[in-house]
């Protein structure tokens, strides 16, 4: 098992192949494996990220729960977006397209990264997309990482910013339970705010927890299926200069 993040270090497709083992000879050795692991993943994020900065694209990384509502996000999000913008979304999950369908149906440009037995999409599954799929004249670039809290925070796949979404039914504290993604996020989006009247909630215990880890990020209350909150998400995404919102 992969020690820095508990997935299948056999999945070669997920972290490549490991160094060889160090001989017994000489002075006793000890190597990281999740120094290996990771920057190994870092230095194809930088490939990444400078392929995206030669074509001009926004690259984002949506990270959360699974049931947080990304996908629903999504479909509403390629309803309001103008057409003008070149969107692409890349959508990660263990196994099965069922998002990807989602997407598909509402006329996205979508395709489906399954991990098997990982637990994050990571930098050398996206490079196998640029010049392909995710081609040289799109804008924006959405990745819907599988859904984990922990994981898909550690690993940089070379986007310009990381969206961490928290929805209502999760409870207030966990950005102060998982700290690194909401450390990171560039963006902190709480979902399934049409959810509250029916909840013991509060919203002020949860931007608390927010601030305590994050103390700068723009962050957006929002359902997707009701609607409110829709206008600044697509805001945030066509509009960049908007970034700070609360």
């Amino acid at each position: 098992m992969c020690q820095d993040c508990g997935c299948e270090i056999a999945n070669k497709s997920a972290h490549g192949t490991l160094a060889p083992r160090p001989s017994s000879v000489g002075a006793p050795q000890k190597i990281s494996l999740e120094h290996l692991v990771l920057a190994k993943n870092n230095l194809i994020a930088a490939s990444n990220r400078k392929w995206f900065s030669a074509n001009h694209q926004r690259v984002l990384n949506l990270i959360s729960s699974p049931g947080t509502g990304k996908t629903l996000l999504l479909e509403k999000t390629i309803e309001r977006l103008p057409k003008t913008l070149k969107t692409a979304i890349l959508t990660g999950d263990q196994e099965r397209d069922f998002d990807a369908q989602r997407l598909l149906a509402r006329g996205a440009n979508v395709r489906q990264l399954n991990t098997l037995s990982s637990c994050h999409l990571d930098a050398s599954m996206i490079a196998k997309e640029l010049g392909n799929f995710v081609s040289p004249d799109l804008d924006l670039l959405i990745i819907e990482n599988v859904g984990n809290l922990v994981c898909p925070a550690a690993f940089y796949i070379g986007e310009d910013e990381k969206v961490a979404l928290l929805s209502t039914t999760e409870g207030e504290d966990k950005p102060s339970k998982y700290p690194l993604l909401f450390h990171e996020a560039t963006l902190i989006v709480i979902t399934k705010m049409d959810l509250v009247p029916h909840l013991d909630w509060d919203l002020s215990l949860c931007l608390n927890h927010i601030r305590k880890v994050n103390s700068k990020a723009p962050i957006i209350t929002l359902s997707a299926k009701s609607g409110d909150g829709m206008d600044a998400w697509i805001d945030y995404l066509t509009k960049p200069s908007l970034m700070h919102l609360s």
